[in-house]
Formats: structure tokens, sequence, C-alpha cells
């Protein structure tokens, strides 16, 4: 089963010729949704139960780690202690677990970190707080991929049960991964597109977010993408569109699925505006 999805969801009103998607617009179109929010915040369970209220029951959700449990901030500037945050996110998580709808945890760490023993353990006990949910780590920093320790590497998300995310983005010496489809859990595998707008990878300005994923697969590229999804060996593929900077995310994932010759059931009635 192969899964093609954005990261968000409201932006993508053009899709529907809407200004913007309410989630439930949105899952007429795609089988998941990859959720940014609780990065900045973890919210009440109130939230994510919204989100399955308005939502077929085929539909999932890749949600993403609170930036804390990512490196990205401190934790004191938030939480007195890391029990209390992961007991948080647990509760926040839990209507979409009691309702089989939380397709992975996506992880985003940053590229200072770096593939090193503290980090090494820091993952291996990142793990063991969240054994009972399924994880995805994404890592910005190629020193995971150096031929040295690749395979160790590799060897580790087996073991500790993460999905080595695999991710297509510019080639941008000393800030890029490269694209990497190994499967690391055999029953799910997650793809991040990015797009390869190399110009604006490691742009610093003020805008920065809109310009870092400006960019619009052609067609010849997703149908290589398309190839090398159909050599992935894995029950369930996830595919999540993240070049969203200049609206390309939703039309080059439908051409996506075209190419794949996916038709998804299940999902929401389609709803049009009449102006």
């Amino acid at each position: 089963m192969i899964e093609i999805g954005l990261t968000t969801f409201k932006e993508h009103g053009k899709l529907l010729n809407k200004s913007f998607l309410a989630l439930s617009d949105y899952a007429s179109l795609f089988p998941v949704v990859e959720m940014n929010t609780s990065f900045y915040g973890i919210k009440q369970p109130t939230v994510s139960q919204k989100w399955v209220d308005e939502t077929p029951e085929s539909f999932s959700f890749s949600v993403k780690a609170f930036k804390v449990m990512t490196k990205h901030a401190k934790i004191e500037e938030f939480y007195q202690s890391e029990e209390e945050m992961d007991d948080a996110f647990k509760l926040f998580l839990m209507p979409l677990i009691q309702q089989n709808r939380l397709s992975t945890i996506l992880c985003q760490f940053p590229s200072f970190f770096i593939c090193n023993k503290p980090n090494v353990e820091y993952l291996r006990k990142l793990r063991l707080r969240f054994k009972e949910f399924p994880m995805a780590i994404e890592f910005r920093s190629g020193t995971w991929y150096n031929d040295s320790v690749k395979q160790d590497m590799i060897e580790f998300m087996k073991q500790y049960h993460y999905t080595l995310v695999t991710v297509d983005e510019p080639q941008v010496t000393h800030h890029s991964v490269p694209f990497l489809p190994k499967v690391t859990t055999k029953d799910y595998a997650y793809l991040r597109l990015h797009g390869r707008n190399k110009r604006y990878w490691t742009e610093k300005s003020g805008d920065w977010r809109k310009k870092r994923t400006l960019y619009r697969y052609s067609d010849s590229e997703l149908n290589e993408l398309a190839k090398d999804i159909k050599q992935i060996e894995a029950k369930k593929i996830v595919v999540v569109f993240n070049n969203n900077s200049g609206g390309d995310a939703g039309e080059n994932a439908l051409t996506l699925k075209n190419m794949l010759a996916i038709d998804y059931k299940g999902l929401n009635p389609t709803q049009l505006n009449l102006f």
C-alpha cells in the first residue's frame, strides 16, 4: 500500500478552488497528512480527537515530535521534567492511538545533531521512552551517512524499530543527506520530498521558510521517484510532499498518484465551492 500526502493541509486550497482547505476537505483527496503543529507546542487531546472526528476511518496522521524531543529547544523553557513532557505528548496522541490513526511520530533532527556517541545514546533512550509508539527518524546531518558508520546506523535503526526516513532534497555539500531508500521497519517506509532547490536550501534570511522548499518536481523527476518507490519492499509506504513554498506540493502529489495508478477508497466526499 502506498499512501501519498502533504505537509499540513490548510495551504493547499487551490486543489479544490478554495482559499484554504479544512481538514475534512483535505481528507477527500489524500489518505494521510503530516501535522507540524505539535512541533511548536504539545496540544490537548481534544485537538487530536477533533482530527479523528473530521476524517474517515482509513485516514492517518504523521505527527511531528515536539521540538524539545528533537533537540531544537531546551526542556526548561516548557516543562519541569522530561517525564512531564512525555506524558503530555502521549496524552495528546491517545485519541489517534485508540482509533488506530497514528501513522508515525516524525522525529526531524537538526543539522547539528551529528553522529556521535552522546546522540546515539539519546536515540536509544528516546526509543525506550516511547517504546509502544511507531517512530520515524529524519536526519539533517550527513555524518550519519558517512561510509564508516552508515551500515551501523541502519542496523541500529532496525534494532530499535526506528523507521529511517528516506529524504529527497537538494544535494549541497555539508548540508544534505543522500536519497537512501532503506527499509528499517519491514512493515513501514516513510519518504519526505522537500524539492531540489539548491539555491535556497541553506538560506538564512528572515523569509527562508518561504524559499527553502520553493520547487516543482517535473514529470520526469516524478517518474524516477515512482520507479524508486515501486522498488521499496514494505507493506505500507508513506510519501509526503513538503515542497510547499510555491504551492506545488499538492499538484505534484496528485501527479505521482496518477503515475502509480492509485485509487484511494473510503476518503471524505469532495465538496467544491460554487463560486
